[in-house]
This record gives structure tokens, sequence and C-alpha cells, in this order.
């Protein structure tokens, strides 16, 4: 027994994972249809090369190699936002977004917590109790517990290889693997199999649960799929790479990969109408070395991730007026490039709001400079926002959660303002 148990919680049961159910409230017809992704971006982005401070005369002297000329009528400069910021030209297919006022940017965001470690700041993030390593949960876990509404197998979706942080503990989450043969009939799939299976764990409540759960998520993900592509068939609704450090990566796929999945993501949460919560996470943003400018390893990586999030909000479709998209990652990096052009650890990055919900079109946060006297340790750009004061209003304005279920997805979190608003009134 204790090697099925083990089976189960590593995800061995044909490649998919799904955690043990928990309750849920009573049902909300209209709650029910808004949606959150979360997209981790693994080994910290250099935030300040996505939405960048053209204002700053520190940051041009902080980069000879790497800095992004002001917004221009030349190619290659940045594409202006306002007075002060302009976004990274490699994003440009995610400009029309902002035009519209559906994707927006909290800048000086991040952890208060002050690691440098990929390993540690990313499990904070996660877990939602940054400096705290005894969580045994993560937030977006917790989360499921306080959403209004009926549960369901895939109200929660985690696209990936390995059950990821923020989706461990006892809610019910279905766990959807990557590239075009993830929903292919595997072994879990013959009738005979299960027959085995429901005798085999017949014996063991929780595991007849969490196998009756895997199944039914599995079954439902893939009519789901084939109901949409059914629907669509009638015409109904750069270069990748991994990390300097691949741990940093935590097993994440490349930016070069993550176009295809994301719009599969998409289509999956749009065709699915249990689907509230999803998440994944795309490596190779630690960049040490030769990072770049307006061209290079860093460019090519936010290009293919910008192709990817407009893949997701196509796969979306008109579910995007309901889905609020969440990037972040688990810390940025120094204002000031090394000696090999790149950049290293540091501390405040940018968070990312994409959707229909988000009151976008605006850099919002308490930006804090670059002078001297500002920075984190005279070397990084401050946290100004913790994350957590971000993603509250998401979950309380757009999901329904009450203060005391909020209290139960961030613990010991007592609140924090936030310069902007991040959903429309």
């Amino acid at each position: 027994m204790q090697r099925r148990h083990f089976l189960m919680q590593t995800g061995a049961l044909a490649g998919w994972t799904l955690w043990s159910r928990g309750a849920h409230a009573a049902a909300d017809a209209d709650l029910a249809k808004r949606k959150l992704v979360v997209i981790m971006l693994r080994g910290a982005v250099d935030g300040l090369s996505v939405v960048t401070p053209y204002g700053e005369r520190e940051y041009y002297q902080a980069r000879s190699s790497t800095a992004l000329a002001a917004p221009g009528s030349d190619e290659g400069t940045l594409l202006k936002l306002d007075s002060r910021f302009g976004l990274n030209p490699a994003l440009a297919r995610l400009k029309p977004f902002w035009d519209q006022g559906a994707l927006g940017f909290v800048h000086a965001s991040g952890s208060p917590d002050s690691t440098r470690s990929h390993f540690d700041a990313q499990d904070y993030m996660e877990s939602g109790t940054p400096g705290r390593k005894s969580t045994p949960d993560g937030w977006m876990n917790r989360l499921l517990a306080g959403l209004p509404g009926p549960s369901a197998p895939t109200r929660a979706v985690s696209m990936g290889a390995t059950p990821p942080r923020i989706f461990a503990g006892t809610a019910s989450v279905a766990s959807l693997g990557v590239g075009p043969r993830a929903l292919e009939a595997k072994a879990i799939d013959d009738p005979k199999m299960q027959a085995a299976l429901d005798k085999l764990y017949g014996q063991d409540a929780a595991m007849a649960r969490t196998y009756k759960d895997t199944t039914e998520g599995r079954g439902e993900m893939k009519r789901s799929m084939e109901a949409g592509e059914a629907r669509r068939a009638q015409g109904g609704g750069g270069m990748g790479g991994r990390s300097m450090d691949p741990s940093a990566d935590n097993g994440a796929p490349s930016a070069r990969s993550f176009a295809a999945d994301a719009r599969r993501l998409g289509q999956l949460i749009q065709a699915d109408a249990h689907t509230q919560l999803a998440f994944t996470s795309v490596g190779g943003w630690d960049t040490h070395v030769n990072q770049g400018g307006a061209k290079g390893q860093l460019a090519n990586r936010l290009a293919s991730l910008g192709e990817g999030l407009e893949a997701l909000a196509q796969g979306l479709g008109d579910s995007l007026k309901d889905t609020v998209i969440v990037v972040m990652s688990e810390f940025g990096r120094t204002v000031r490039q090394n000696g090999t052009g790149g950049t290293d650890h540091g501390r405040a990055n940018v968070m990312w709001l994409l959707g229909g919900p988000v009151a976008g079109g605006q850099v919002m946060g308490d930006w804090p400079g670059l002078e001297t006297s500002a920075l984190a340790d005279g070397r990084d750009l401050a946290v100004t926002t913790d994350f957590r004061a971000v993603l509250s209003p998401i979950l309380q304005r757009h999901l329904g959660v009450g203060d005391a279920a909020l209290a139960q997805v961030f613990p010991g979190y007592g609140g924090g303002t936030l310069k902007g608003r991040v959903l429309r009134a």
C-alpha cells in the first residue's frame, strides 16, 4: 500500500496527477464563469528589460550594452507606454492588448523576502508565505477551498510535467501534460486497466477517491477538447533555450515550446465550463551571460513568450473577457549589467496582468526610482509592492473570495497597499 500511495502522490499513474478533493462552498453561476491563469517565469526574468524605465538616466548609465533605446521611429526601440516606461519591442504582439486596456503591469513588485536563491524565492511565491519554509501547501490549492461554487475534477488544471508547489495540498487538481500528445490515449484509458485499478484501490477510501477524480478529470478534459475541436472545425468560436542554472527552471519548458501548449491550455479552459484556475511555468530566464538588448537571447525568449501569451488569449476566445492572466517571476535582476554582458540575481520585478477584467493601459505600483539611494542593498530595484497585494484584489473582486478565505490563502499576510487599480470598476 505504501507503493500505491507513492505512485499516486508522484503522478506515476499514467502520467496524470490529481490531488485529493476538498470541500467547496455553494454554487454561484456568475462567479463560476470567472477564471484565473497564473504563469511563473522560472529563472528570474529581467523586469527592467520587460517594462523599461527609459525616463531614468541611471538606467542607461548602468547598462552599456544591454540597454534598450528610448521610444522612437527606429526599429528595435522601446514601445512607448507612458512618459517613463516602454515595452520591450520583442513583445510587440502584446501592445494591442495594452492599447485596448486589457494589459497592465505592476512594477517594483515581488516578495518581501530578500533571498536571491531561485529555489527559495519560487517556493515563497508559490506557497504564498514569504520567509516561511514550513508551509506544506501552495496558495492556489488553498484558494480552491475558498472559491464559491461547486467542486469539479477539472476546476483547477496544472499544465506541466511535474506537480508544481503552488498546487500542492489536499484539494483536487488535474494535471495536463505538455506537447500535442498530452491527451492521447494511455494505459489508464483502457477499460480492463480501469477495472483492475478499481479493485486495487477500492479498499482504500482516500485512494479510491483520488483515482476516481483522476479518471473523471482526464475524461472530462478529453471530451472538452474534442468538443472544442469540433466547434472550430465548423467555423465556431524566436530562439528558446534554458537558463544558465538548470535548477532555476525547476523542470519548466522553455519559451520556444510555450506557444502551442498555451493555445491548447486556453482552448481547454474555454471548452470546459468547470475550469476556473490554471497554472503553468516557463523556464530560461536566468541570463547571467550575454543577455543582449533589443536583440539577443533575452529578446528571443521574450518574443516566444509574447507569442505564447497571444496564443493563450486566442485559445481562450470569448472566455478572455472573464479571465485574468497573471505573469510573475521569483525576483528581478541587478540594475547594473555584469562583466559578461548579463545581469545577476536582484530583488523587485514586474508583474503582468492580461485579460478582460484588467484595468490595463497603465503601469501600476509605487516606482522607487533607480537612484543609488533608492536601490535595495545599493544594487537592486527595491520591492515597493508585495506580490500578494496584487493577487488579493483579483481573488476577492474577480473570484469572489471572502475575507476569511483570503486569510487562509495568504496566512499571516496583513495586507498592503497597491498604487493603482488592477481590475476595472
